[in-house]
C-alpha cells in the first residue's frame, strides 16, 4: 500500500522552479529571454534567407549552414517559449507529457547538432585537404543523404533515454530544479534507484557525443595536416579563415554538453548545470549567425546584396 502510495502520481504534472530564485526579477529575465530568442530567431532566418538569395552562395558549405541556422530556431524554440511564459506568468507547471515531449525533441535536436557539426567538419577537410574535387564529391545528392542520416540519428538516438525515464515512478516532489526537462532533474525525483538507468542514460549520451567528437578532430587533424603544407601565407590564412568559425562553434557546443550529460554528476552541481545549459540552450543559437556572418567576407557580401535587393525593390513600389 505505501509504494501504490507513492506512485500514484505517476503522470501528475511536473513544476519548472529552475529560476525561482529569481523571482523579483522575473521581469528583467523574460526581457532579457525574449531579446535573445527574437535575435536569435532573426538572425539565423537572415542567414537562411541571404544564402538562399544569393547563387555565389549556392555551395556545400554554405547549404549546411542555413540548415545549422534551421537547426537552431528548432533547438532554440524547443525550451526558451515555455521559459518565457513562466516568467511572464510565474505559472511553472508543465503537464507530464508535455514535459518528455521537451525532453524527447531537446535530446533529438542536440544530437543532431552535433552530428551536423560533424558534417561540416568533414566539409571543411574535404575543401582543404582535396579542394579540386571538392564539388564532385560533395554533391547535392550527398549532401542531402547527409542531412536525412543526420535528422534520422537525433531523432532514433534519443528515444532510448526518453523511453527509460519516462518509465520510471516519480513519488517524490515534482519541482524539478531546472528551467527545462532534462535528463538530471527528472532523476533526481525518482523514488527508486537511478543507477541502473543514469548509467544506460550516459553510455548513450557518451556514445552519442564521443564518437562524433572523435570523427571531428580526426577531421581536423587532417585539416591541420592539410594547412601545414601549405607553402604561401596566403594559403594559410585562408584556409584558417574557412575553419575558425565551425572550431569555435565545436569548442562551445561540445565543451558546454560534454560536462553536463558525460562528465560525472558528482563533479558539477545542479547549479552550473543551469548555467551551462543555458549556453548551449540559448546564447550558442544567437552567437552562429553572428560567428558565421562577422567572419565570413562571402556572407557578408550577399547581406549587402540582398539589402540593397530589398531596398530597390522598396523604391520600386
Amino acid at each position: 500500500m505505501e509504494q501504490l502510495n507513492k506512485t500514484i502520481d505517476l503522470y501528475g504534472d511536473f513544476f519548472l522552479v529552475g529560476f525561482s530564485d529569481l523571482d523579483q526579477y522575473r521581469i528583467y529575465l523574460f526581457i532579457l529571454f525574449l531579446i535573445i530568442y527574437l535575435s536569435t530567431l532573426s538572425g539565423n532566418t537572415i542567414i537562411i534567407l541571404v544564402v538562399w538569395s544569393n547563387i555565389n552562395l549556392q555551395s556545400p558549405m554554405y547549404f549546411f549552414i542555413t540548415v545549422l541556422s534551421f537547426l537552431d530556431v528548432c533547438y532554440v524554440s524547443t525550451t526558451v517559449p515555455k521559459l518565457l511564459s513562466i516568467l511572464l506568468t510565474n505559472n511553472k507547471r508543465i503537464s507530464f507529457q508535455g514535459c518528455f515531449a521537451q525532453l524527447y525533441m531537446f535530446h533529438s535536436l542536440g544530437i543532431i547538432e552535433c552530428a551536423l557539426l560533424a558534417i561540416m567538419a568533414f566539409d571543411r577537410c574535404v575543401a582543404i585537404y582535396n579542394p579540386l574535387r571538392y564539388t564532385s564529391i560533395l554533391t547535392e545528392r550527398v549532401c542531402k543523404v547527409l542531412i536525412s542520416t543526420c535528422w534520422s540519428y537525433g531523432f532514433l538516438v534519443a528515444i532510448m533515454p526518453v523511453t527509460l525515464t519516462v518509465r520510471v515512478p516519480y513519488c517524490k516532489s515534482h519541482d524539478l530544479t531546472h528551467f527545462f526537462c532534462d535528463l538530471a532533474p527528472l532523476m533526481a525525483i525518482v523514488c527508486v534507484d537511478t543507477t541502473p538507468i543514469n548509467a544506460a542514460n550516459q553510455s548513450v549520451s557518451t556514445v552519442a557525443t564521443f564518437f562524433i567528437l572523435l570523427f571531428v578532430i580526426t577531421m581536423y587533424i587532417i585539416i591541420i595536416y592539410s594547412i601545414l603544407k601549405l607553402k604561401t601565407s596566403q594559403g594559410y590564412s585562408k584556409a584558417f579563415s574557412t575553419c575558425s568559425s565551425h572550431l569555435t562553434v565545436v569548442i562551445l557546443f561540445y565543451g558546454t554538453t560534454f560536462i553536463v550529460y558525460v562528465v560525472p554528476k558528482e563533479f558539477h552541481t545542479a547549479e552550473n548545470d543551469r548555467i551551462y545549459a543555458m549556453v548551449y540552450t540559448m546564447f550558442i543559437p544567437l552567437l552562429n549567425p553572428l560567428i558565421y556572418s562577422l567572419r565570413n567576407k562571402d556572407v557578408k557580401g550577399g547581406f549587402k546584396k540582398s539589402l540593397k535587393k530589398l531596398q530597390e525593390h522598396v523604391c520600386k513600389r
